[in-house]
């Protein structure tokens, strides 16, 4: 066996399992609101496309899919990314990939990218989406945690991690809009990275599956291709970002995404994916295209968590200390004072998760659960709740108002 899969933590939601066995749910019909999973209604017209692509000769399901997956698919990715991010070079044959959603391919650019035999480090935020770490460890690396905190606006302290670690270190992982937190890099942390990258030879991994859900129309997140544009980086060295239909298009079951970015690095990346036996389905291909090619369903679908955000920041503000982000779908606080004081073991939010579960039958996911100590041996998740507001507005309400009357009275 892989030595190196003992190196892997169970994944959170195992963990959650775990944590919540011996623990008697209440009688109260379930609210799950731990699992970042959309539940909002697929399109129509991306299913129709999915079905009669599917039924269609030869090119449904009677043909072994491309690897790099069809002309049309990466012109359909590549205009897109044009729209959304201002981009003047982008092209569709050198720049940019098709993948079974960002969270395989996060993890196999690492193979890729990294040398196993080099004592790399890859750096990653903290907390974190898993598949950072997974992918870091299984490629050879030593994960290196930098913490995201309330007092840097939830964003990553670069100039924190020690040059002897930027010397061997072979990637970063980038979360923008973040995964937990919804805090999005500005253009100058984007340049500091950029200059931290030319400095040391290192690969940025911009994860962006987040990018399409926020809250002002006119002013969308920015995107790292658009920032590596914007400081005169047009051939995106050293660069990759990923992207998802799974948020943006409420399509999780489809496994639908791109990486897009440096020629360089995307011409390795199709060699090691021709072995790694990563083709898209053809009629997820036209279901895709699509998706890519069509806006309204996705202001349709940020209106949907405009209005939960609107209701629901207000209600949580009551147990946590908390604001609406940036962008994405959740909401990342710490539990208040007069909440957690009633806690009888060390691990507030694994405490009150319990107690969610026992008394409310609600799903949260302790933020302990999504981070790793750090130098100071103190995790930046500990004491705090992700609350993913997935589910429809009423259900999510109903969840909220059944823990403030079980926790505000105490």
């Amino acid at each position: 066996m892989n030595s190196r899969l003992r190196q892997l933590q169970p994944y959170p939601f195992e963990q959650l399992r775990s944590l919540l066995a011996d623990v008697m749910p209440a009688g109260l019909p379930a609210v799950n609101l731990s699992i970042g999973e959309p539940k909002h209604a697929t399109p129509p017209f991306i299913t129709a496309a999915l079905a009669q692509s599917a039924q269609a000769t030869p090119s449904g399901l009677s043909v072994y899919p491309a690897t790099a997956g069809t002309p049309a698919l990466r012109e359909a990715i590549a205009q897109w990314l044009r729209r959304r991010f201002q981009l003047e070079v982008l092209d569709p044959a050198l720049h940019v990939l098709p993948v079974n959603g960002s969270r395989e391919a996060l993890f196999a650019l690492a193979q890729t990218v990294i040398d196993p035999q080099a004592s790399a480090w890859v750096v990653s935020p903290n907390p974190f989406y898993q598949i950072y770490e997974g992918a870091a460890l299984l490629a050879g690396a030593r994960p290196y945690y930098v913490d995201q905190s309330p007092e840097q606006g939830f964003r990553c302290d670069w100039a924190a991690v020690p040059a002897e670690v930027w010397a061997k270190c072979a990637m970063v992982f980038v979360c923008s809009p973040g995964n937990p937190t919804g805090a999005v890099m500005p253009l100058s942390e984007w340049q500091f990275l950029f200059e931290l990258a030319d400095r040391y030879g290192f690969v940025i991994a911009a994860d962006e599956c987040y990018s399409e859900i926020y809250h002002d129309e006119a002013h969308p997140p920015l995107g790292a291709l658009q920032a590596a544009q914007l400081l005169g980086r047009p051939d995106y060295k050293n660069l990759v970002a990923f992207g998802s239909l799974s948020k943006r298009s409420s399509v999780p079951g489809l496994r639908s995404g791109y990486v897009a970015g440096d020629a360089n690095l995307l011409k390795d990346f199709l060699l090691y994916r021709t072995y790694h036996g990563s083709a898209m389905s053809p009629a997820v291909q036209a279901a895709s295209i699509a998706a890519w090619n069509d806006e309204l369903h996705v202001q349709d679908n940020r209106r949907l968590y405009r209005e939960k955000f609107a209701a629901l920041t207000p209600l949580f503000s009551k147990l946590l200390e908390v604001e609406a982000p940036e962008a994405g779908f959740y909401l990342w606080g710490r539990l208040r004072p007069e909440i957690a004081r009633h806690a009888d073991r060390s691990a507030v939010d694994q405490w009150f998760i319990r107690e969610a579960i026992a008394h409310c039958n609600v799903a949260l996911l302790p933020g302990s659960l999504l981070a790793r100590p750090n130098s100071s041996g103190q995790s930046p998740g500990a004491g705090f709740v992700r609350i993913a507001l997935v589910e429809p507005a009423d259900t999510c309400v109903l969840g909220a108002n059944r823990l403030i009357e079980q926790f505000a009275k105490r």
